[in-house]
């Protein structure tokens, strides 16, 4: 498997290439997550900074609050089409989400973990096997 990923917004207007395997994917089930996906999760691959190049652009940036941690998290999108592609967060300096369903091939991501399970959607199956929290995650 390379070690190579690459992947984008909807119209294609903003790129990206990934180099390595992320330091961690998970599905998370957060509110603030399902209203900014439109979903029921999101699922976040997080990348050290120096793992991700962008072509294209402009990203926009909208920064948002947790009401519970009172921590920042800065989301970037596509300005043309609005797709959330990847975000930096104050939790984690130094890193990098990426938006796993935008990769152009997201079956590479390996999630082994579920966060902010008190919040999933009535329906949602969280596959056996996988560590569940039902907050966040430790760092």
């Amino acid at each position: 498997m390379s070690d190579i990923h690459e992947g984008g917004c909807v119209c294609g207007g903003v790129r990206y290439r990934t180099i390595g395997t992320p330091m961690m994917a998970t599905i998370c089930h957060c509110k603030f997550c399902q209203r900014r996906t439109g979903s029921a999760f999101s699922e976040p691959a997080i990348f050290k900074l120096e793992q991700v190049e962008f072509s294209g652009g402009p990203l926009t940036t909208y920064e948002h609050r947790s009401d519970e941690s009172q921590r920042w998290l800065r989301m970037e999108f596509c300005s043309r089409c609005g797709t959330t592609v990847s975000w930096t967060a104050e939790r984690r300096p130094g890193t990098r989400g990426i938006s796993g369903g935008t990769f152009d091939d997201p079956n590479w991501l390996q999630v082994r973990r579920h966060i902010w399970t008190r919040s999933a959607q009535r329906g949602t199956v969280i596959p056996a096997g996988v560590e569940c929290f039902e907050k966040g995650a430790p760092v």
